[in-house]
């Protein structure tokens, strides 16, 4: 398999780009996007969304505790489960408020995964599931 080596100027570290990680990479990009897109449907405050895309990577403070910590929570926070499960609570009860937080916090995720931030291995924070 051939793999492109590109610099990432955001991190300065070396990532292949397999046809499997550019898969990745799309699918990350259309589901931020549709994520967008719902909160936009939503009627939402864009200061909101501004405040709050960010904060999942508040979970990398578990790096405090260690790179096996770490990478578990941050990669808690990194997976759809959270903002799937919020999506369905919000829907569930009419609660617009968490339909939005689900949104944005699925949209960070897209978003991290097109940029090919991934999951975190228990090595490091460097090594995910993308690279």
């Amino acid at each position: 398999m051939t793999t492109l080596s590109t610099t990432d100027t955001l991190t300065d570290r070396k990532t292949a780009l397999t046809p499997v990680s550019l898969l990745l990479r799309a699918e990350g990009a259309l589901v931020g996007a549709a994520a967008i897109a719902a909160y936009a449907y939503l009627g939402q405050s864009w200061w909101l969304f501004a405040a709050l895309i960010l904060a999942p990577d508040l979970f990398m403070l578990g790096y405090l505790r260690g790179p096996r910590t770490g990478a578990a929570v941050y990669n808690f926070a990194h997976t759809y489960l959270v903002p799937a499960a919020l999506g369905l609570l919000g829907f569930g009860f009419n609660l617009p408020l968490v339909l939005g937080v689900a949104a944005i916090w699925a949209a960070h995720i897209g978003l991290d995964r097109a940029m090919g931030y991934g999951l975190k291995s228990g090595a490091g924070f460097k090594g995910t599931h993308l690279s």
